[in-house]
Parts: structure tokens; sequence; C-alpha cells
């Protein structure tokens, strides 16, 4: 139905009062006033930002542009692609440019310095000087000088902040240019805190659920779901409106460092949980709910990583240029889009899709049928043109993993540009190749200068009206992903109701269910557990080497108990003489593995390549390929990336001695072991020192004394298989799940893909095969 405007549309100051015939009232809400229109939107917007409201037909609207008529963009009745052609023409290019940007990681407040740091006013952020909501200077340019729209949070101080520091943000966004709402996003950030306690009545800074591991550990898709729903109200509590995830990579490489993201390697589960997941974020219920499923309650999902990062040579990660390909040894590359082409692509609920899609660093190693490029996906014609565009019909935003336009300067550093397969090009060159290839958006990008420069570049080649077209249709993805979720209407937060939803009890207890409800009880010898009366417990010390995390900061080494001594009293006597103790809880983690990448073998004169290990004790990879299957980089003079009968040394291999040494302090005692891993592991080392064996993907320590005290019983089961031994590992072909050897304990069980046991036994209902 077309819609009629008056010509004359009276422009009304907000400071107005409301006359009979408008159908709006207003109210202050201190830095911002809300505008509820009847049987319509509800407006929120900055009387300092020079944005005037508009009454047509009685209704009211913002005058976002300023220029005292109702655009098509502004008219809240109208549907999301109408509104984001609309505005899309009116652009310019520079304005088009700063919505294709995706700002680095942005911490409220700011960092006083190293990576991601920030100034006010030409100084770095002082407690009790500065306020944390204001905005950076940093911030403030590249939203009015580069026109960037898209902000990556990390850190806040508190909900509260977060909810002003979003007005602040807001406001300012409002009072320039065409008056475009930023589109908060933020990683996962549910994790949970070890040592927190668990009380049903008390809320939390924002509720902690397993890792995605975890939730895939229940084999349940409504737990997801059910995630995803508490997750973007939260989400949107603090201003979020895109969710970097879900992580849908199969996890077919058991020792790739990003194996804890994903939904563990069979491509069917995944794609369950990617269809719940994402229909949890994006679905708006009840009077939230706006048009097609979207709305106030909805974020954003974006999926990754488009085709499946998963298969990374030999495990190693594409994060580094030592990781950079993907290879297919077992010709199942089509596998890996299940999870995106039957998931998240194919959802339940009225959104239908993900709205956005993140392609990975790697090289997807020849498997560019078209043009035979080993360029990384980001910049490959065939995988994201050919394939999710035409061949799959994908047409939400396509955003780049961070720094994939950055220029590549050393071999082992997380934050080093990765142009994988396109280091000869410029950055503006590489930026004009993304853009050609069919995506959208340039992830950890604040500059437009290449941005535009990539346009000029195709208007040599294409000319102008192409370009323009090109930069359009981008321009339009993006702005519709920002339309559905309502922020063009109301943008604003009320803190006290931010403190009020982020975190509360419902939402506590709900991530504290599902925590316990993915904890896999793999080994119960003689019934070991549950321990239902207060017995006396031995918990030994556990020793943490010195370690350097992703950015290169140091940790100490540590030598203390694992859990809270006091918590642990809850439950049981605790003794620190295991003679005196009937059982033991022994706290470990998983074997930490390198990057695969080792400077020291570089002075020996090696080519810096070496095993990366699943087991605790020392491992030489005799059985490791002679000749890698992929190769090359400009740092390096050779191609062959292989680390056959190199050693690799794990850290924490006082873990597995921590176990071995507990059982000989308990003797014939019950050893129970709670091991947090976030890959598959070699259980042959310790397994025989356990009568019982649980397993985590990140809970509170909390959940392990209610399973072992018999308060729950466990009901989750493996989503990866765990390795017999690392020849299997090495056998094993990178892009194929279940394709080991699984380890099998002294009670006979496998530790395969779908094992768990409760109280009674085996675990076995419709999940055990429902997803292989």
């Amino acid at each position: 139905m077309k819609i009629s405007f008056f010509t004359s549309a009276v422009l009304l100051c907000a400071s107005m009062s409301v006359s009979a015939q408008q159908k709006w009232s207003e109210t202050s809400k201190g830095t911002f006033n809300l505008i509820q229109n009847q049987g319509g939107q509800t407006l929120g917007y900055s009387p300092a930002s020079g944005v005037k409201i508009l009454t047509v037909n009685g209704l009211a609207f913002k005058d976002l542009n300023k220029n005292g008529k109702l655009d098509k963009y502004e008219d809240w009745r109208l549907p999301y692609d109408v509104r984001a052609k609309d505005l899309a023409s009116k652009l310019s290019i520079e304005e088009i440019a700063g919505l294709m940007l995706y700002s680095a990681h942005q911490s409220i407040p700011a960092r006083a310095g190293g990576y991601f740091a920030g100034t006010y006013n030409g100084k770095p952020f002082k407690e009790g000087e500065v306020d944390p909501s204001d905005l950076t200077d940093q911030q403030k340019k590249f939203l009015k000088e580069d026109n960037l729209r898209h902000v990556l949070i990390t850190t806040v101080q508190s909900p509260e902040i977060a909810a002003q520091w979003n007005n602040k943000l807001q406001a300012f966004c409002e009072s320039v240019g065409a008056g475009i709402p930023a589109n908060n996003s933020t990683d996962p950030r549910h994790g949970t805190k070890a040592r927190a306690e668990y009380d049903a009545a008390s809320g939390g800074e924002i509720s902690m659920w397993p890792s995605s591991l975890g939730l895939a550990a229940t084999f349940d898709p409504s737990a997801v779901q059910k995630f995803g729903e508490v997750a973007a109200a939260e989400y949107r509590a603090l201003g979020i409106t895109t969710a970097l995830s879900p992580q849908v990579d199969i996890a077919t490489e058991p020792r790739w460092a990003r194996f804890n993201g994903t939904f563990g390697e069979s491509p069917l589960l995944s794609a369950a949980m990617a269809q719940a997941y994402c229909d949890g974020f994006q679905t708006s219920l009840g009077n939230k709910s706006t048009n097609s499923g979207w709305g106030l309650g909805s974020v954003n999902a974006m999926v990754k990583h488009w085709p499946g990062g998963g298969s990374g040579e030999a495990g190693r990660d594409a994060h580094y240029a030592n990781g950079k390909f993907a290879v297919y040894p077992g010709n199942n590359f089509d596998a890996h889009l299940i999870p995106f082409i039957n998931g998240a692509f194919k959802l339940k609920g009225k959104t239908q899709m993900a709205s956005a899609v993140m392609p990975y660093y790697t090289i997807s190693w020849n498997q560019d049928k078209k043009n035979g490029e080993n360029v990384a996906n980001n910049y490959n014609k065939y995988i994201i043109n050919d394939l999710l565009r035409t061949k799959y019909k994908y047409d939400g935003v396509v955003c780049t993993d961070w720094l994939v336009t950055g220029d590549h300067k050393a071999m082992d550093v997380f934050i080093d540009g990765k142009s994988w397969g396109v280091e000869n090009l410029t950055i503006a060159e590489r930026h004009y190749k993304v853009l050609m290839a069919g995506v959208d958006q340039f992830g950890g990008n604040n500059d437009a200068k290449p941005v535009i420069e990539a346009y000029q570049m195709g208007v040599k080649e294409h000319g102008e009206a192409k370009m323009r077209a090109r930069m359009e249709q981008s321009a339009v993805r993006l702005l519709r992903n920002i339309f559905r979720v309502g922020v063009f209407e109301n943008p604003y937060l009320v803190p006290a109701e931010t403190k009020a939803i982020v975190g509360k009890p419902e939402f506590m207890k709900a991530g504290y269910e599902t925590q316990l409800k993915s904890v896999v009880l793999v080994k119960n010898q003689t019934q070991t557990l549950p321990i239902t009366t207060k017995k006396t417990v031995y918990i030994p010390k556990r020793f943490v080497p010195a370690s350097r995390n992703f950015l290169g900061m140091e940790s100490p080494a540590s030598n203390d108990y694992p859990v809270s001594l006091e918590m642990v009293k809850k439950y049981f006597n605790v003794t620190d003489n295991a003679d005196e103790a009937d059982f033991a809880v022994v706290f470990i983690q998983n074997p930490t593995a390198s990057i695969g990448y080792d400077k020291e073998d570089l002075k020996k004169g090696g080519n810096g390549y070496v095993p990366i290990s699943l087991q605790y004790n020392d491992y030489t990879a005799t059985e490791a390929r002679e000749t890698s299957i992929a190769g090359g980089d400009p740092m390096e003079n050779f191609t062959n990336r292989t680390y056959k009968n190199k050693t690799a040394k794990t850290p924490n291999i006082t873990d597995a001695q921590l176990v071995v040494d507990t059982k000989a302090k308990m003797k014939n005692k019950p050893v129970i072991v709670s091991v947090n891993t976030s890959n598959p592991m070699v259980f042959s080392e310790i397994e025989s020192s356990a009568s019982a064996i649980l397993v985590n993907f990140g809970v509170q320590d909390q959940a392990i004394l209610d399973i072992i005290s018999g308060k729950f019983e466990p009901s989750a089961l493996l989503p990866m298989q765990m390795p017999a031994d690392m020849v299997t590992v090495e056998k094993q072909a990178e892009d194929v799940p279940y394709d080991m050897k699984p380890h099998k304990d002294s009670e006979g069980n496998l530790y395969d893909f779908g094992f768990g046991l409760n109280w009674k036994g085996v675990i076995k209902d419709s999940r055990t095969v429902n997803f292989k």
C-alpha cells in the first residue's frame, strides 16, 4: 500500500506540548527523551544531538538528517529493505566506506597503555579524574571522520557504565551526518569464573554458561536456544546488537587451538546447535517483536567461519602465518559447509538465516574450483561469490575476520597482519580484492582511506556507475541489519534497567543449570560416584607453570589449591593429609599445546615447525608426514612444513604427575579427576590412576562438586573423540570427523563421540545416534 505524506509536515521541537491532533507523547529520561507513538514505535533521541521530531498524520518520526522532511529511511512504518535502499542511495561514498569498517577492540574505559589503548583529551584513563563512560579521542575520530558505525566492545567496567557509554556513543552518532546509529558488537562474553559461587537468589555481572563445546556436550539444541535468548536480552541491555558468534566450524582437527569455541566435530550436531543459537539470538519475543521476527529483542548473529576453519594442517591456527593453510586430505570440504547451509542459513524462526557471516583467515588449499587461487577465504571470489553468494544464495553481510588486510611481518605473532596469499599486494589493493570477491565489511579496520582507494581502483576498472552500485549493495546489507534491531528508532538505554537485567537471578540460574548438564562423566569405577555423605576429601595443590598469553602478557608460576576450600567444606570435610582422607579430588587442565612453531628450532637450523601434542609426556612425531600438504610464505624459502621426528614438550606435564602421585598417596582409596579441557586429549597417561573422571568445558567449580556429591546426575556426552595416542592423531585426516581410534579405559569403555555415563552406566538415548 502506498503511504501518502503531508507535504507540509510540521516540524516540532522536542519541548513542544502534545496537541489533540498528535498521537504521541514524550517523556524525559535525563540525557535522552522517549516518545511513545499510539500503536507505533517508541522513539528515543538526545535533545543535544540537534535531531528534531516530525509529526506526520499525528505520528512522530525522527528527522535524523535534519532536512525538515520525512525521508523513507526515517519512516518506521516502511519495510527494512525500503528504508535501507533509500538511505544507501543518499550516502556519499565516504559514508558508505565508513559503514564498511568494523572497529578494533574497544574496552570501556579504554586501557591506559598497550594494545587497544585510548586517550581522553590526550591523556590516558585515570580513575577519579575521567568518567569511564566517556568516549575516547579515538572513538570520536573514527565515528566522525571515518564515518565508522560498527563498534567491537571488549571489557566493560560495569553494566551501568556500559549503558551510559552506549548513550553517549549513540548521541554522538545521532548528531552527525544521516544520524546512523552505532551497531555495537561483542565476541562471546558469557564464560564462567571457576571459583565464583552460585546462589539461586543472587545475580551477577552477566550470566555464566559453559563454552560452546560445553553447550555441545548437552546434545540439546533447546538448551542452546535458551542460551541465545538469555544472552540476547543481556546484550541488548548493554547496547550490543550484533554477536560475533556462533563459531560453527566442525572441529575435525583435534589439535586446533580454536576447538573449544566450536560445537565439536559432528557436522549434524554443529548444524543443529547453529540453528538453535541463531534463532535464540535473532528472534524477538512478545512485544519486542516488530517485523518478521526481528525487533527490540533481536541481536544479529555473525556466524563463523565460512567455509569452515577446523582443518588447519597439523592443527596449526591461521591467526599465525605458520597456520595459514586449511587442508583436505580426506576430500571432505563439503561436510564443513553443513553447519552453515543446514543450520545457520536454515533457521526455524522467522528471521530465516544468520544475518552476517565471517570467513576464516585460512587458505582453503586447492579448493578454488574455478580460478585455482590459493588465497585466504576473505579474498577468494570462488569461496565468497560463487559458493556463498551464488550457489547458497546468501545475501546477508559478509565481514572479514580481523586484520586480514594488514601487512604480514612475523610468522608467530597473534596480532600480525593476516593477508595470506596476497602479501605482495598493497593495503588498498587488498581492500579492492576483498570488495570484488563479494565481502561487505573489513574487520578491525578503523580507517576509511583504503576503502575509498579501493573504490577509486574499481572506478578506473569498471566505471563509476558499477562501483557506486557495488558500494550501495554492501551499504543496503549493512543498514538492513541496523534497521532490523530497532536502534534507528531508539538506541538508548536506562542504566538502572540495564543493571536489573544483566546477570539477573533467572538468567544466572539458567546458565548454572546448563553448566551442570555439560559435564561428562567418562569413568566411574565400581560406582565411585556419587559420594552422598559428608566424607573427608584430600585436594592436592596444583602447580601452574609460568606462561605467556596470545598478546605476550606473562603470568608467573604458582602452586596453590585449584579450588576454594571454603566452598568444598560446604560439601565435605577437608584435609591436607591423604592418609586421613576417604577420597581425593584432583583438578587439572588438558595438556597445554604450543602453536606448532618454535624460533628455537630455527636457531638450530630447522624450519621452525614443531608438533602440537595432546599428551602430557614428551612426544616425538615419528609418524608425522614427510612432506606437508601445503606450504609457502614470503618470509620462508621453503614449502615443506614437516616436523617429522621432532619432539614437543608439554608445559603442564605436572598435571599428569599430580594424578599419579595422588593415586600413590591415597593407596587404594578413590581418586576422582576433574579435567577442564579445551581439546581432545590422550587419557592413557592418567586414566589408570583415576577411579572416576569428570570432563568439563569451562564450568564453575561448584558444578563439579554438585555432581560429585550426587546433587545432580551427569547427563552430558562427549562432543568429540578422545584419541588412544598421538599416532592416531598423526594418522587422522584434518578434514574428517570420527577417524581416530578412541581411548579404551580399564572398564572397557571407548571415549568416542557421543559417549558418557550416568549413575547407572553408559548413556544410551536418542542423542547418541541422532548427530553422528
